[in-house]
């Protein structure tokens, strides 16, 4: 049922909203299937691809003007979805491979910190999922502006750090070879 706000909402801002519900769906579905151990060979790339989707998407919430709800209080969209299953299986899933280091702050600070991506990766699950009930429930402004705030304060970060790992991971099982297979693809391909 829509809220009295949904006809106030712009339709820029209503389609935006449409557009990253949209994203966040894929995203939480991406991640949750992944966790569960549908595709174990395809998880890195899935997961990268998946964390490169909604930084998109966030950063359209970031390149707009500040949303603000009418209301200046967060209206009730039920209880939290409980999270720690899910990250229980990204640990398992990524165990050996889940920890890193990064900097805290590039701007402000070198202060070495770590992180973990299964931790991450709930996180923005988590921030995604409580929009995702404002929009269910036609609360369109509310949802907007708590993607946006929380993918400024919390998970554009968490993402970007996580997609670096991803990415760096990938990397690794793609380009780390033993020498002696290396050289022996390197006969073949001067020697066919």
């Amino acid at each position: 049922m829509p809220d009295e706000t949904t006809s106030q909402t712009p339709a820029d801002l209503r389609e935006l909203a449409d557009v990253v519900a949209e994203e966040a769906r894929r995203f939480v579905s991406t991640v949750t299937e992944v966790a569960a151990g549908a595709n174990p060979e395809a998880a890195i790339p899935l997961l990268l691809l998946a964390v490169s989707d909604i930084l998109g998407a966030g950063a359209r919430l970031g390149a707009v003007v500040d949303v603000v709800p009418a209301e200046r209080f967060e209206p009730d969209a039920g209880p939290e979805t409980d999270l720690d299953p899910l990250r229980a299986s990204l640990e398992n899933l990524l165990d050996g491979i889940d920890g890193y280091l990064e900097i805290a702050d590039p701007v402000l600070g070198g202060e070495t910190v770590t992180s973990t991506m299964s931790g991450d990766l709930v996180l923005v699950v988590g921030s995604l999922v409580q929009g995702l009930r404002h929009h269910a429930l036609g609360q369109v402004t509310e949802a907007l502006w708590w993607w946006q705030y929380s993918y400024l304060s919390n998970w554009g970060e968490r993402a970007s750090s996580c997609l670096r790992v991803l990415q760096t991971v990938l990397a690794h099982l793609r380009l780390d070879v033993d020498d002696e297979v290396a050289s022996e693809a390197e006969f073949q391909a001067l020697h066919p």
